[in-house]
Protein backbone atom coordinates (compact mmCIF):
# COMPACT_ATOMS: atom_id res chain seq x y z
CA UNK A 1 0.00 0.00 0.00
CA UNK A 2 1.59 3.07 -1.10
CA UNK A 3 -0.15 5.88 1.11
CA UNK A 4 1.64 4.34 3.81
CA UNK A 5 4.66 5.42 2.56
CA UNK A 6 4.25 8.58 2.66
CA UNK A 7 5.10 11.49 5.33
CA UNK A 8 1.48 12.50 5.17
CA UNK A 9 0.69 8.92 6.48
CA UNK A 10 3.25 9.81 9.25
CA UNK A 11 1.89 12.86 10.00
CA UNK A 12 -1.67 12.59 9.86
CA UNK A 13 -1.91 9.46 11.84
CA UNK A 14 1.52 10.49 14.72
CA UNK A 15 3.32 7.58 13.40
CA UNK A 16 7.11 6.75 13.30
CA UNK A 17 8.87 8.73 10.39
CA UNK A 18 10.77 6.04 9.82
CA UNK A 19 8.87 2.85 9.68
CA UNK A 20 5.28 4.20 9.86
CA UNK A 21 4.49 1.74 12.21
CA UNK A 22 5.19 2.54 15.96
CA UNK A 23 3.53 5.37 17.83
CA UNK A 24 5.21 8.44 17.74
CA UNK A 25 4.12 10.15 21.27
CA UNK A 26 3.43 8.67 24.46
CA UNK A 27 0.03 10.17 24.37
CA UNK A 28 -2.37 11.75 22.69
CA UNK A 29 -2.10 15.24 22.49
CA UNK A 30 -4.60 16.55 24.52
CA UNK A 31 -3.24 14.96 27.57
CA UNK A 32 -1.88 17.51 28.80
CA UNK A 33 0.10 15.80 31.27
CA UNK A 34 1.91 14.38 28.30
CA UNK A 35 1.88 16.88 25.78
CA UNK A 36 4.49 16.55 23.13
CA UNK A 37 6.51 13.46 24.94
CA UNK A 38 8.25 11.42 22.42
CA UNK A 39 9.28 7.89 22.74
CA UNK A 40 12.65 8.14 22.76
CA UNK A 41 13.12 5.64 19.84
CA UNK A 42 10.52 3.72 17.81
CA UNK A 43 9.23 0.63 19.42
CA UNK A 44 8.64 -1.27 16.36
CA UNK A 45 12.02 -0.35 14.11
CA UNK A 46 13.68 0.75 17.30
CA UNK A 47 15.82 3.65 15.80
CA UNK A 48 15.89 7.23 17.59
CA UNK A 49 14.01 9.90 17.10
CA UNK A 50 16.68 12.66 17.91
CA UNK A 51 19.50 12.87 15.88
CA UNK A 52 21.64 15.23 18.48
CA UNK A 53 20.40 17.12 21.61
CA UNK A 54 18.28 19.93 20.94
CA UNK A 55 17.10 18.71 17.39
CA UNK A 56 13.28 19.57 17.88
CA UNK A 57 13.87 23.12 18.79
CA UNK A 58 13.26 23.92 15.01
CA UNK A 59 9.73 22.30 15.62
CA UNK A 60 9.32 25.93 16.53
CA UNK A 61 9.63 27.16 12.93
CA UNK A 62 6.76 24.65 12.03
CA UNK A 63 4.34 25.42 15.04
CA UNK A 64 4.75 29.14 13.93
CA UNK A 65 3.75 28.44 10.25
CA UNK A 66 1.14 26.20 11.26
CA UNK A 67 -0.42 29.04 13.75
CA UNK A 68 0.12 31.13 11.54
CA UNK A 69 -2.26 29.50 8.81
CA UNK A 70 -4.73 28.18 11.75
CA UNK A 71 -5.16 32.06 12.21
CA UNK A 72 -5.70 33.00 8.62
CA UNK A 73 -7.94 30.46 8.19
CA UNK A 74 -10.13 31.20 11.03
CA UNK A 75 -9.59 35.01 9.91
CA UNK A 76 -10.86 34.64 6.67
CA UNK A 77 -13.76 31.64 7.75
CA UNK A 78 -15.12 34.79 10.13
CA UNK A 79 -14.82 37.45 7.05
CA UNK A 80 -17.10 35.20 5.14
CA UNK A 81 -19.25 33.71 7.41
CA UNK A 82 -19.55 36.50 9.61
CA UNK A 83 -18.95 39.84 7.85
CA UNK A 84 -19.98 42.33 10.72
CA UNK A 85 -18.03 40.99 13.63
CA UNK A 86 -15.78 43.60 15.01
CA UNK A 87 -12.05 43.64 15.40
CA UNK A 88 -12.37 42.47 19.44
CA UNK A 89 -14.64 39.71 18.12
CA UNK A 90 -12.61 38.37 15.53
CA UNK A 91 -9.43 38.70 18.36
CA UNK A 92 -11.11 37.03 20.73
CA UNK A 93 -12.29 33.95 18.27
CA UNK A 94 -8.83 33.36 16.69
CA UNK A 95 -7.38 33.74 19.95
CA UNK A 96 -9.50 30.90 21.59
CA UNK A 97 -8.85 28.78 18.28
CA UNK A 98 -5.06 29.02 19.01
CA UNK A 99 -5.44 28.34 22.70
CA UNK A 100 -8.08 25.21 21.73
CA UNK A 101 -5.84 23.94 18.92
CA UNK A 102 -2.82 24.58 20.86
CA UNK A 103 -2.03 21.15 21.97
CA UNK A 104 -2.89 19.49 18.07
CA UNK A 105 -0.43 22.44 16.84
CA UNK A 106 2.09 21.23 18.79
CA UNK A 107 2.12 17.99 18.47
CA UNK A 108 1.72 18.24 14.66
CA UNK A 109 5.10 20.98 14.22
CA UNK A 110 7.37 17.74 16.26
CA UNK A 111 6.03 15.33 14.02
CA UNK A 112 6.44 17.14 10.43
CA UNK A 113 9.47 18.97 11.85
CA UNK A 114 10.91 14.47 12.31
CA UNK A 115 9.04 13.82 8.79
CA UNK A 116 11.14 16.81 6.97
CA UNK A 117 14.46 15.46 8.38
CA UNK A 118 14.00 11.36 8.48
CA UNK A 119 12.37 9.45 5.50
CA UNK A 120 10.54 6.25 4.97
CA UNK A 121 12.97 3.06 5.07
CA UNK A 122 10.14 0.25 6.49
CA UNK A 123 10.73 -1.89 9.41
CA UNK A 124 14.07 -4.27 8.80
CA UNK A 125 17.66 -2.36 9.24
CA UNK A 126 19.25 -1.17 6.33
CA UNK A 127 22.62 -2.23 5.08
CA UNK A 128 24.11 1.15 5.52
CA UNK A 129 22.59 0.93 9.92
CA UNK A 130 23.70 -2.68 9.75
CA UNK A 131 27.45 -1.56 8.60
CA UNK A 132 27.23 1.29 11.33
CA UNK A 133 26.42 -0.91 14.68
CA UNK A 134 29.63 -3.32 13.55
CA UNK A 135 31.73 -0.57 13.31
CA UNK A 136 30.22 0.69 16.57
CA UNK A 137 30.64 -2.35 18.22
CA UNK A 138 34.20 -3.24 17.05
Amino acid sequence: MMWKRTRLYSILNFKCPYCHEGEFFVAHPYDLKHAGDLHKECNVCHRRYSIEPGFFYGAMYAAYALAVAWSVTLYVAMAVLWPSASILTQFLVITFGLVAMGPLLYALSKIVWANLFFGYRGIAPTEQELRAKQEARA
